[in-house]
């Protein structure tokens, strides 16, 4: 329960942040919050898959966390003059996330779908369904990465 209300609030004040007027530097910051969280998240369900003891509601609950994330409208924290600056640690975001808009756009629907998709599989707690939706999941991360994230 407790998890549930903090990922509705984290959500919330992602999504929230939004829509008021907010520092280039704070939004950059919410995003890169937002993208730490999932990873964790991930790194929880991959752990769950691989380590040999599977925990259905660990999974679960990392599973709706990722699924939460990426549907709290957490593009819209690109805002003009977030291309460069620091939030957290220097933007890596590249400068064509701004005029790819249609491909990103494409990027991010495939994978809000894959992380429903996800919060759905995990419910099954079928381990190995659940450790291929993870692989879709991350496929997806991998290609917004490469199209749209500068590498350190």
């Amino acid at each position: 329960m407790k998890t549930k209300f903090l990922v509705a609030a984290l959500s919330l004040v992602m999504a929230g942040g939004a829509f008021a007027q907010v520092k280039p530097e704070d939004a950059i910051k919410y995003r890169q919050s937002g993208y730490a969280f999932m990873a964790w998240n991930m790194g929880r369900i991959k752990m769950n898959v691989e380590g040999g003891q599977y925990n259905k509601d660990e999974v679960i609950k990392a599973a709706n966390a990722i699924q939460a994330v990426a549907n709290s409208g957490m593009g819209s924290l690109y805002l003009p003059g977030t291309d460069k600056g620091k939030g957290w640690e220097e933007s890596r975001a590249k400068a064509n996330i701004w005029t790819e808009q249609e491909k990103l756009g494409k990027a991010a629907m495939a994978f809000n779908k894959e992380a429903n998709e996800l919060a759905k599989v995990a419910q099954t707690g079928d381990a190995a369904a659940v450790g291929a939706q993870l692989g879709k999941v991350g496929g997806t991360c991998k290609g917004c990465h490469d199209d749209f994230k500068a590498k350190r």
